[in-house]
């Protein structure tokens, strides 16, 4: 039993995190045959932080999400919108609907709803007065800022327990993480499947 659990802790290490969980010997195989026990332990140890780090994230996003009663478009339309405004750059429902890979109807849709919600305002473009663009309302911004400010809060002082070589450390590892797990690595993930469809509706 202990040799099946410890073989599915190995295989974990070149899985995602909704197989980490649930990894078993038959469910991946790691050619790495330099690599000793003590380090695939430890490895596993590290993927399973990163595991645990990213269900903390999740969840403290959905609980903020909840908490403002919004869908997780609706989040990120009112984030994206956010940071926009704080860099001076007006958005109009086109650009948005680029961002978030949306359909212009069903960004309709979602604007509809923020704006029945008191979240956001449709005004005249600054530079175009055939558009609109989209306004955070005060309330609704402020609110989100301080839920992002906690959040980074958190994540400082995290960081600021480290060392200036530790941090350099983990610095670099999780910029090799980055790079290794980009999607455009994958070929299943430039390839559109036969009826798929790129853009994502409102109700997601």
């Amino acid at each position: 039993m202990k040799a099946r659990e410890s073989a599915a802790a190995r295989a974990a290490i070149m899985l995602g995190h909704d197989d980490l969980v649930h990894a078993s010997a038959e469910s991946a195989t790691i050619n790495a045959p330099d690599v000793s026990d003590g380090d695939r332990d430890g490895i596993t140890m590290v993927m399973n932080a990163l595991a645990r780090l990213r269900d903390a994230e999740r969840e403290l996003a959905e609980a903020s999400r909840e908490a403002m009663a919004l869908s997780v478009p609706e989040m990120k339309a009112l984030r994206h919108l956010v940071v926009a405004t704080r860099a001076g750059e007006p958005v109009t429902p086109k650009m948005l609907a680029q961002h978030l890979q949306m359909s212009a109807a069903s960004m309709t849709k979602l604007l509809n709803r923020l704006e029945r919600g008191g979240h956001v305002v449709r005004a005249l473009h600054p530079d175009d007065r055939r558009a609109l663009r989209i306004d955070v309302t005060p309330r609704t911004e402020a609110l989100i800022r301080r839920v992002v400010g906690r959040q980074q809060a958190r994540r400082f002082y995290a960081a600021e327990k480290l060392t200036a070589d530790q941090r350099e450390v983990v610095t670099a590892f999780l910029d090799d993480m980055t790079s290794a797990m980009t999607a455009d690595h994958e070929t299943w993930a430039t390839q559109q499947q036969p009826g798929q469809h790129s853009e994502r509706t409102a109700e997601e």
